[in-house]
């Protein structure tokens, strides 16, 4: 039998699953917002409707991106994932002139 370890997870260890689990909240709530407003703007339906369904999709959107921090092979990649579909949303939504008010 192997001797039990009382040592625990590493240091290195615990700031990896830390860093994922802030992109995971913090990537996943960037990401589901930029695309919300970009598929509420982009969305063929009216206004309303768009805005309705874009928000429903924030949801699966955002579980898919805590799902992806999770499966990248390591903390860096999760967060590059994360930042570069971001900044293409971001370009996006700029584009689509999402940042102001009026329709």
């Amino acid at each position: 039998m192997k001797p039990i370890s009382s040592s625990g997870p590493t240091l290195h260890y615990r700031l990896a699953v830390f860093s994922r689990a802030l992109a995971a909240v913090g990537g996943g709530y960037v990401i589901s917002t930029l695309s919300t407003m970009v598929l509420a703007r982009l969305l063929p339906m009216a206004p309303a409707d768009a805005v309705m369904t874009a928000t429903m999709l924030s949801f699966t959107i955002f579980t898919c991106a805590v799902i992806w921090v999770f499966a990248a092979r390591s903390a860096a990649r999760s967060w590059l994932g994360l930042a570069l579909p971001s900044l293409l949303l971001a370009l996006l939504a700029w584009l689509t002139g999402t940042g102001s008010v009026l329709p």
